[in-house]
């Protein structure tokens, strides 16, 4: 089993190559927020690349005569803008806090009708890498706020107030600007292979426009083990492993005849890791019955002989790839990082509101996967997989759905666990019955690869937040939310209170 989750990619591609164990799917996944279905192949006139404008903040009336960093009250103007979709609030430091309130008004492209104050999630650090990680470590890491989905818009007005709950003011951050990100459409074409090597990565300086660096290649390594403790495991090292994709990747691609395929070199890499699971360049995994599941697992010899026995592994659901929901696979880093295994799954909200269709939320993860890189400076999409409320599953960060990608969304507990939000905010608003269950459905089949009990407890080591210290054994469900691991509202007390329906769906498709 761990052997074939954390083979390398030039096996990967070369598997990819081959006959698909499972048929092509026959349904196209939507790969615009435009419309509810696109071709499998969208053709390159369709494309539209995504974008990102960064604006400062600056003191607003009655502050103006101070220019000094950490203003209390900062903000935008309302202005016109670009089109975008998506907006958020970033600064210099991430290890420093907003205390205050983040407002934004928005004026919608189709009406010219301007948005009442919609509020964003100042508490957002607990979405992150590990400390010390190379990730977090990188120099390009900045605080932020959630993103907010607000549609498509072409003004905007944003004021930032400072003040803590207990009356107390503590100075603003500095280097606030706001990033408005436009999502883009459809599916980006393959360029020439030279120039998809060139590469997108994190802005590093810029107030006013995005500008782009080559990717950095960062190699995360570490010792590990574990001992079992009445049948539950205790975390006693962590492990990441750094994969950089083949370079026979490149040859694959061959030539500009070719450039119809894949968005880049990248997105080959990142649609090969994925191989035996479904065709190259496929825009969706297809579902399997709980016997296909494990017929195919046998085949692949991927089931340890316990699991032989006993697999409990729940059907394998659909599966948006990356390249369904139209990832530019050039903006993230190049290699792939993996974690040892699989123990355990934090379920998020995203924070970004309940204001979008099903139909765009290709665009809604697109915009958050461009925050995340672009404004915030992670090397990929934080999530390892996203739902939205029809119950559509979607992978997330580039490395293959059923391999241990190193993902960061629960900052301390990253390593040994996957990460699953679901697209909107649940704080007073129930999720849907759909999300839920394609929870319950995406869990029992991960966990299960790993001989996993949704129902069950094990231990991570803490890699160090606000919670539990650095280097502590923590006992958690296997099935949690973000709050078990930190000290945070996220997934909201609504999508919290449903986990134990989750957990107790995902044992039943189990067969436990």
């Amino acid at each position: 089993m761990h052997g074939f989750l954390t083979s390398s990619i030039g096996v990967t591609c070369a598997a990819a190559l081959a006959l698909p164990l499972t048929a092509a799917p026959t349904t196209a996944t939507a790969a615009t927020g435009r419309a509810a279905s696109a071709p499998a192949q969208a053709p390159a006139s369709a494309y539209v690349p995504g974008s990102t404008q960064s604006l400062p903040l600056t003191p607003l009336t009655g502050d103006r005569a101070s220019t000094a960093p950490g203003t209390a009250q900062q903000g935008v103007p309302r202005r016109d803008t670009r089109n975008f979709s998506l907006v958020g609030v970033v600064w210099d430091d991430p290890a420093t806090e907003l205390h205050g309130r983040v407002q934004v008004r928005t004026r919608a492209t189709a009406t010219g009708t301007w948005s009442a104050w919609q509020d964003l999630e100042t508490h957002n650090a607990d979405h992150a890498a590990d400390p010390g990680t190379a990730e977090s470590a990188s120099g390009r890491v900045r605080g932020a706020t959630a993103p907010l989905w607000v549609g498509e818009s072409d003004g905007v007005e944003v004021r930032v107030r400072a003040g803590d709950e207990d009356g107390t003011t503590s100075p603003l951050p500095t280097g606030m600007r706001l990033e408005l990100v436009d999502p883009g459409e459809g599916t980006p074409p393959q360029p020439p292979t030279d120039a998809a090597a060139s590469g997108e990565g994190p802005r590093t300086t810029a107030v006013t426009t995005e500008t782009t660096e080559t990717a950095a290649e960062t190699a995360e390594t570490a010792e590990t083990g574990e001992t079992a403790e009445t049948g539950e495991t205790t975390e006693t090292a962590e492990t990441t492993e750094s994969v950089e994709p083949a370079g026979a990747a490149a040859e694959v691609v061959g030539s500009a005849e070719s450039a119809e395929v894949f968005a880049s070199v990248e997105g080959l890499d990142a649609s090969a890791a994925n191989a035996g699971l479904a065709p190259l360049g496929a825009t969706e995994i297809p579902a399997l019955s709980r016997i296909q599941t494990e017929s195919e697992l046998l085949a692949l010899g991927t089931l340890t002989e316990q699991q032989k026995a006993k697999p409990y592994i729940g059907p394998r659901p659909s599966i948006t790839t990356r390249r369904g929901w139209g990832a530019n696979e050039k903006l993230r880093e190049k290699k792939f990082v993996y974690t040892k295994k699989v123990k355990a799954a934090f379920v998020h909200h995203s924070a970004t509101g309940n204001n979008y269709r099903c139909s765009q939320a290709p665009s809604v993860i697109r915009s958050i996967y461009r925050y995340h890189v672009k404004s915030m400076g992670w090397r990929d999409i934080g999530y390892n997989f996203l739902v939205d409320k029809c119950g559509k599953i979607y992978e997330g960060r580039a490395g293959g759905v059923s391999k241990p990608v190193l993902g960061a969304h629960t900052m301390g507990f990253n390593s040994n666990s996957m990460g699953i939000a679901v697209l909107g905010t649940y704080g007073s608003k129930k999720p849907s019955s759909a999300a839920v269950k394609a929870v319950a459905r995406l869990t029992a089949w991960k966990l299960g690869l790993y001989g996993m009990n949704p129902r069950g407890k094990t231990y991570l080591k803490s890699g160090g937040g606000n919670l539990y210290r650095k280097g502590k054994n923590v006992r958690l469900n296997v099935i949690s939310g973000h709050r078990d691991g930190f000290a945070t509202s996220c997934p909201g007390k609504q999508l919290y209170g449903k986990l134990g329906t989750a957990r107790s769906s995902a044992a039943k498709y189990q067969g436990r």
